[in-house]
């Protein structure tokens, strides 16, 4: 009897676990995706060159340039691609996220990161630096960091596209996404971006540079499959 009883647990277990398995299986099908490139269109200015003026011995060991606007091989980077009114879909992982200060510059140039999680700023250089967030929605944050204070932790919990700068050396620039849901991208070198495990249906996707300001473009994804977007800037 007992036997016969572990039998039928162990059964019901593995039939629990198989339509659990294809219910998550039938989710990601039933979802598609969009994928593309930015490109800037016309001659690109060559990389303008940043002036280091203070803690030289610590910021200047190598040369350091404008990211404002980044192009290689025509392909823009920095750029971040956000779908604006999606509803429903998977729910938004709040993982930790790094921005790091190393050189007196920082890395990455946009960095990205869900609303409510963790912020961990580096400063590894062994000088002052000074965390200065120009936000309007999120409250303004400017903080020291001391030589010491290698680490500093922050939280932004509203959507926001915010700029950053170090009030102590004035060339630090750059610009933290802080996103409302899990369906977005920041090009990389190449251009590249792509937005995974959407629903069915027609979206608005913002797509916003720096200096090149902000686009909209409508997409309709479906089911199990990617539509491509290609975008353009010009230069």
């Amino acid at each position: 009897m007992n036997r016969r009883f572990s039998l039928f647990v162990a059964l019901a277990f593995l039939m629990t676990a198989t339509l659990t398995l294809g219910a998550h299986q039938g989710a990601s099908a039933a979802g598609g995706a969009i994928s593309g490139a930015v490109v800037f269109k016309g001659t690109a200015p060559a990389p303008k060159k940043l002036k280091v003026t203070k803690d030289k011995r610590r910021c200047d060991k190598s040369p350091k340039f404008d990211q404002s606007l980044v192009v290689k091989d025509g392909k823009l980077a920095n750029v971040i691609v956000y779908i604006s009114d999606v509803k429903g879909g998977k729910t938004l992982e709040k993982k930790a996220a790094t921005l790091d200060q190393n050189g007196c510059e920082y890395q990455p140039h946009v960095l990205a990161v869900a609303a409510g999680a963790d912020v961990t700023i580096l400063n590894p250089d062994k000088v002052l630096h000074n965390i200065h967030t120009y936000s309007k929605i999120n409250k303004p944050m400017n903080r020291a960091q001391p030589k010491f204070k290698k680490k500093l932790k922050v939280k932004f919990d509203k959507p926001e596209i915010m700029e950053v700068k170090c009030d102590v050396h004035g060339w630090m620039s750059g610009w933290i996404f802080v996103a409302g849901n899990p369906y977005y991208s920041v090009t990389g070198a190449d251009g590249a971006f792509s937005i995974a495990d959407l629903p069915a249906g027609k979206y608005k996707v913002e797509i916003w540079h720096e200096k090149l300001g902000t686009q909209t473009k409508e997409v309709e994804v479906k089911a199990g499959e990617t539509a491509k977007l290609d975008i353009e800037f010009a230069g």
